[in-house]
């Protein structure tokens, strides 16, 4: 007798209809996108798929609709916990069946994995996502084989291939255990897979004779932009305020980085949240409600950990840091613009992030590095291209696009701002040459090598033999970017090819060898100089010190100060001052952004300030320039965020202390730091250990009494009846209830 999982091999359909009629049923939609019918037909029939969709063509729905048609539970293998919620979250929202969609993976427990079993033996359950570590476990599998099932889905299949740009070795077991489970029909799903990772993914699954369905991988709604990555962070903060409501994600390669750019965000009034691995699954689930429910405006994600949200109306994207793969890229980009709308791809590069990926691999087994470097330098090609990035993209994926015609053809940087173009014949003669005479077995590194007199790993292997001629006969032309800049720009206009087999080794086309036998002119670009300095941080250069306004905000603040029985330093420092003396702000928001003023400053004493500055401007008919107006963060994290909430628990100096390894001393000028930066703290408990009211009093009159923002000139004065720790608490608890 079959087995329920032998069984349910043989599909069935749970009712005769139509999938256009059960799509009507289930999804409420009139008609299907591109091949989703023939994908969902071709599984009906019991055939395997494998399915190259770019995000927001509609992949999940090829498996969707099958699953809720056909009679047993299908089986979705997904990487991502994140995408498995919210796919679920979806299904239920399709179904009047809570258990129509689960899914199985270590954020379960124990009683809660039992009742999603329970679920899928009843029969309720048509769709399980399940993760591939959950799936590869004996006792999953011998579940598994207990059950009727109706197909198995492989979603995110390029974390099969090596070649991919999330290669997960989970992934290459997947076959034998579904071999182990039973006989299925096997769906592979993707967004993101060059010719090579097809071949690859086909071949590990057992499936080289499946349905292929291949889509355009073109998004004509994405405008793609690189730009150097010079104060980046500033020009993130001030892309995100011009966008504020609406939706965007930025990628950065480090948790660290991840949670110091949602903080300056998120202090310059952008509702931002961090979300990477480090977090547990609740918070990410939470994180990623009010995402969806735009509670939250801009996510900020670790690149290695991805996001796996379905969110259609994400209008940008940004990469901080640019990714190790095109894969990586082309799948992030996707996260804009799913609903049609137009969505914007910024990366910021910068050679020091490509040297610093390089290094890392340089500690990596050799076929690890070889792969992980040639898929960097299909990176750096994009970012240094002068040609349109989107036909640079689709044919690094094998797809051919007119870049005069084509849709979307002018939604890139390099299109809207084209470069400056030169005559270019002799030294496309030179670069061909060259790979003809080198027998089309290197890369692009040996042939600018070669050009410029240099020798490599491959002179010493192969020789040079023909191609001896070349050596360094492209020295007086020009360096190695303009060099790599040529051979980039006869890849993508087809005069050389990649090799099917040798990743990133070129070989001349028919195309090419027609020139070397008919040389004619050739258009060449100059590309731009994208290897620019980085600098990571936010800059206060740019504006400059208007010292008229400057004497007339000194004298504002004394008279405040007078007004308000304060000393003047409590009400601004001199450096706030001077800055807003050279960036304009008028109005609370952007003197919320101005270093050292919180906005409880600005509730108290920032009204007139802004009136002056504006009257200023006015009355010197100044065209205020606001871009530079950007403010920092200040770092609270690690010790500075456990000092605010042992305060809060009342702990004494000397527990604080402990607990960091750090005297009392320490601890008082932590809380300066903190204060200063304009965060209230209520230190009244510890106060109280050290002084008498009367005592807090005649300190607190004594700092009235003072001009300037001097803490020495306290403690040197009062010092016989005082100690310095006694003094800086008083100043702290009187900085934070009259400034703060």
């Amino acid at each position: 007798m079959l087995s329920p999982s032998q069984t349910s091999s043989h599909l069935q359909l749970l009712q005769e209809q139509t999938p256009s009629q059960a799509l009507s049923k289930h999804f409420g939609f009139d008609g299907f996108k591109g091949d989703q019918e023939p994908v969902i037909e071709g599984l009906l029939a019991g055939q395997d798929s494998f399915v190259i969709m770019p995000t927001g063509a509609g992949k999940s729905l090829c498996y969707q609709l099958p699953a809720l048609m056909l009679e047993g539970t299908a089986i979705i293998v997904s990487p991502l916990i994140a995408l498995m919620k919210n796919q679920v979250d979806a299904m239920r929202g399709h179904s009047d069946d809570h258990d129509v969609a689960h899914y199985l993976n270590s954020s379960l427990s124990k009683l809660e994995m039992v009742r999603v079993k329970e679920a899928v033996a009843t029969g309720k359950t048509k769709l399980l996502y399940v993760a591939p570590e959950t799936l590869t476990k004996e006792e999953n599998v011998d579940f598994l084989r207990s059950v009727r099932l109706s197909f198995f889905a492989i979603d995110e299949a390029h974390c099969i291939s090596e070649w991919g740009h999330d290669f997960r070795p989970e992934y290459r077991r997947l076959n034998e255990i579904i071999g182990l489970i039973g006989k299925f029909p096997v769906m592979a799903l993707t967004a993101t897979a060059t010719p090579k990772v097809q071949h690859d993914i086909q071949k590990n699954l057992g499936i080289l004779d499946a349905h292929v369905y291949k889509s355009s991988f073109n998004r004509p709604n994405l405008f793609y932009e690189v730009r150097p990555k010079n104060e980046a962070l500033k020009q993130i903060i001030q892309y995100a305020q011009q966008r504020k409501g609406h939706s965007g994600i930025i990628f950065c390669l480090s948790r660290k980085k991840v949670e110091e750019l949602a903080s300056n965000l998120k202090v310059n009034n952008i509702k931002a949240v961090a979300y990477h691995a480090g977090m547990d699954s609740k918070t990410r689930a939470r994180i990623q409600d009010e995402f969806l429910m735009q509670d939250v405006d801009v996510i900020v994600a670790t690149i290695a950990f991805g996001m796996g949200i379905d969110k259609p109306d994400v209008r940008f994207v940004m990469h901080y840091d640019i990714p190790k793969s095109l894969e990586s890229y082309y799948q992030e980009t996707g996260r804009a613009g799913r609903d049609g709308g137009e969505g914007r791809c910024i990366a910021f590069y910068a050679l020091q992030d490509i040297e610093k990926m390089e290094k890392f691999l340089s500690g990596k087994p050799i076929a690890e590095r070889e792969i992980g470097t040639q898929l960097l330098q299909d990176v750096v090609g994009y970012c240094e291209t002068s040609l349109s990035r989107r036909k640079y993209l689709l044919k690094y994926f094998g797809e051919e696009f007119d870049e005069k015609a084509g849709p979307g053809w002018d939604m890139d940087d390099n299109t809207r701002n084209p470069p400056k173009s030169y005559e270019g014949a002799e030294l496309v003669g030179k670069a061909l040459g060259l790979v003809e005479a080198s027998g089309g077995k290197h890369r692009a590194k040996f042939l600018s090598d070669m050009l410029l007199g240099e020798k490599n790993r491959d002179t010493e292997v192969y020789g040079i033999g023909e191609a001896e001629k070349y050596l360094g006969c492209g020295v007086d032309d020009g360096d190695r970017a303009k060099w790599d800049a040529v051979v980039r720009q006869l890849t993508l206009q087809g005069y050389l090819q990649k090799h099917k087999d040798q990743y990133g080794v070129l070989t001349i086309t028919d195309m090419g060898r027609e020139f070397l036998a008919h040389p004619e002119p050739f258009t060449l670009y100059e590309e731009r100089d994208m290897r620019v300095k980085m600098d990571a941080t936010a800059t206060r250069k740019g504006g400059a010190l208007d010292r008229a306004l400057n004497e007339m905000l000194i004298d504002l603040r004394t008279s405040e100060a007078k007004r308000l029985k304060l000393p003047p330093y409590v009400i601004f420092t001199d450096p706030s001052l001077e800055e807003m003396a050279t960036y304009y702000p008028v109005e609370a928001e952007e003197l919320i952004r101005i270093n050292g003023v919180g906005s409880s400053k600005v509730r108290k004493f920032g009204k007139p300030f802004l009136a002056l500055i504006e009257k200023h401007l006015e009355d010197e008919g100044i065209e205020r320039v606001t871009d530079g107006l950007v403010r920092s963060a200040v770092s609270k994290t690690g010790n500075k965020v456990a000092t605010i909430q042992k305060i809060d628990r009342k702990m004494s100096l000397e527990d604080i202390g402990k607990a960091q390894g750090k005297e009392p001393m320490e601890i008082i000028g932590q809380i300066e730091q903190i204060v200063s930066a304009g965060t209230k703290v209520d230190i009244n408990y510890l106060i109280e250990e050290y002084l008498d009211e009367d005592s807090v009093e005649e300190l607190w009159d004594f700092m009235l009494e003072q001009e300037e923002d001097d803490v020495q000139c306290v403690i040197d004065e009062m010092l016989e009846d005082y100690s310095e720790d006694e003094i800086r608490l008083v100043r702290i608890k009187f900085m934070s209830d009259l400034a703060n």
